[in-house]
């Protein structure tokens, strides 16, 4: 009699929906590959070490979508290098010439418009991944203030020396690759996302190729 109600309780839970508070994986689509030749080496005193075999999958609240795709970019700079600010969030991903923007030295930031504040999951980025290089200074934030002076949670930070003025973080330095940087986001909730860099170890520019913001609608 015991066994029997446990398999109905597992035959009811089965048949339910899947809710918010079940996680399930987030699936992405990632670009080919870009890289030709043998990369040369990179010393950082940050840099997270080569991973073997697949990245992890990242579990997300079930119910979670893309909320990025064709969305509104700010940035520190209007007027690019290179390409325009609508590239950031069109979907094209392949980091081919022609599908990413270029901004000039320092401290650089795009800034997404979600449209409306939301509780997020996920944040991937492609700086570049044509070539293996580092950008400096990586640092992820989420606000509903569109300035940024207010109710900022930062997700991600790898600046370890404050030198862009947005606080030490932690995070590790990372390789670019196809893969994009997956962000968990831990639920932040906000309508803005801001991304920073300060240029890479190859020169002194800040570019983006794709940004992915993952969340509940």
């Amino acid at each position: 009699m015991i066994l029997r109600s446990a398999l109905l309780v597992i035959a009811v839970a089965a048949a339910l929906p899947l809710t918010a508070l079940d996680r399930v994986p987030l699936a992405l689509e990632l670009p080919k590959p870009l890289f030709v030749g043998t990369p040369r080496p990179i010393s950082l005193p940050n840099l997270e070490k080569p991973r073997q075999g697949p990245r992890p999958a990242l579990l997300v609240p079930a119910g979670t979508v893309l909320l990025s795709k064709d969305k509104a970019v700010a940035a520190s700079d209007s007027l690019p290098v290179i390409g325009d600010l609508s590239f950031v969030t069109d979907g094209e991903k392949s980091g081919a010439d022609g599908s990413f923007v270029e901004f000039g030295p320092g401290v650089q930031w795009v800034q997404i418009d979600l449209g409306a504040s939301a509780k997020l999951a996920a944040v991937l980025v492609w700086h570049f991944h044509a070539q293996a290089r580092v950008y400096h200074d990586v640092v992820v934030q989420v606000s509903d203030d569109p300035e940024f002076k207010s109710g900022v949670t930062t997700i991600f930070n790898n600046d370890i020396d404050n030198s862009a003025g947005l606080g030490v973080g932690k995070d590790p330095a990372y390789i670019e690759t196809n893969e994009g940087r997956l962000i968990d986001a831990n639920g932040a909730k906000g309508r803005y996302v801001r991304l920073s860099s300060a240029g890479n170890t190859t020169d002194e520019l800040n570019h983006y190729v794709e940004v992915e913001v993952f969340g509940q609608p």
